[in-house]
């Protein structure tokens, strides 16, 4: 049977060169990047270059940039990090309905510590607006916390916008970018923040690693103790395979991203257009900002089947998409991203989320969108 994956939102292949690079660090690379003797000046250089070849992707020094296990531990470090850091100045944090469970789940654990989090509302399309900022900040906001880019709809937020509002207050500005990473062109620099999240595996590097930019006059405190690596900001020995593989993946997603974009925007109209031909554009509704958003996630509610029904029967057909659904005691609960965006509930309990990358293709689109017309066929006929 044809398979066919569209759930590169959740996590992408490996690309070969980054396979390629991490297997000879795996086989010939074997010190401690903290050891003094040459094996371990070997293993130091190499985390360091590979530093080096991540902060000029993202516009920041090397200094700035700290390895982490992952998008969830950097989301994690900056959030309870910046906390602890600034707890005398006060206790109020901002973040929005919408973020990333790295982010809700961590503002919540923040509230059961004695801290004040205000989750902005979003719109229709899923975004946030700078007044909105505006109006939330207190005497004793310490954080604000906003994605850059949705993981489940990709509405863009107004980033820039946001961190004017802050920088002129001395609020510490984090934003989640795992999603954006590889899909839009980003310089911490030029952008009004002060931490930035990111994840290997959402731009085909491995998984199980990540960074955290921290901007130089930034002090936090970290969430790890032992050793002294990263500054001190991180302990724990390198994972220098993953590192490796993370720079490799940057460099590429560096020299295609312009290409990467133009060929998910042209995946997304493809699917589109093949949905409208083959069930009627009166039959789905695209959710999220029709304009701001990033370019390989699409999220379309299917009224006529709920989201369970349809993700089991896409992948018996082999066609791997998902929802930003959680699944609790065996059912899928409604996204409490689309929840945020008050949806109807017709529209909420039958949303799917089509993500494309590296393999795929306009007729794995064309395909996809047959087998959905199949699908709400069949259905149809069993009522």
């Amino acid at each position: 049977m044809k398979t066919i994956y569209l759930d590169h939102a959740a996590s992408t292949p490996v690309h070969p060169e980054v396979a390629e690079a991490m297997l000879g660090v795996m086989t010939e690379q074997y010190g401690n990047a903290s050891s003094v003797h040459s094996f371990g000046r070997a293993a130091k250089r190499l985390v360091n270059g590979s530093r080096d070849k991540l902060a000029r992707f993202i516009g920041c020094r090397s200094e700035e940039l700290v390895f982490t296990g992952g998008g969830t531990e950097s989301d994690n470090l900056a959030l309870f990090g910046t906390a602890e850091a600034r707890s005398d100045r006060g206790r109020h944090i901002i973040t929005t309905a919408i973020e990333h469970h790295a982010v809700i789940h961590a503002c919540q654990r923040l509230e059961q510590q004695g801290y004040e989090v205000t989750y902005l509302p979003v719109d229709r399309y899923g975004q946030v607006h700078p007044e909105q900022v505006h109006e939330a900040i207190r005497p004793d906001t310490i954080l604000v916390s906003v994605m850059y880019g949705n993981n489940e709809t990709g509405t863009i937020q107004p980033i820039a916008e946001i961190g004017e509002l802050t920088s002129s207050r001395d609020i510490v500005f984090h934003v989640d970018a795992v999603q954006a990473m590889g899909a839009l062109p980003i310089n911490c620099h030029e952008l009004p923040v002060d931490l930035m999240s990111f994840s290997s595996h959402k731009i085909n590097g491995p998984q199980g690693v990540g960074a955290l930019y921290i901007r130089r006059e930034l002090s936090i405190e970290p969430i790890l103790y032992g050793g002294l690596q990263e500054r001190k900001r991180r302990a724990g020995t390198e994972n220098m395979a993953g590192i490796a593989g993370f720079a490799k993946a940057a460099e590429l997603a560096a020299a295609q991203l312009p290409e990467r974009a133009a060929r998910d925007e042209q995946l997304r109209e493809v699917l589109i257009s093949a949905l409208k031909r083959e069930i009627g554009e009166e039959r789905f509704h695209v959710n999220g900002h029709p304009s701001q958003r990033l370019p390989h996630i699409l999220n379309i509610s299917f009224p006529e089947c709920d989201t369970e029904t349809m993700l089991m029967n896409l992948d018996m057909e082999g066609i791997a998409v998902a929802s930003g659904s959680a699944c609790s005691s065996g059912s899928l609960e409604p996204s409490h991203v689309l929840e945020a965006m008050n949806l109807p509930q017709n529209i909420l309990r039958s949303a799917i989320r089509f993500s494309f990358g590296l393999g795929n293709t306009t007729e794995e689109m064309q395909h996809t969108a047959e087998k959905i017309g199949t699908i709400l066929e069949r259905l149809r006929k069993r009522r």
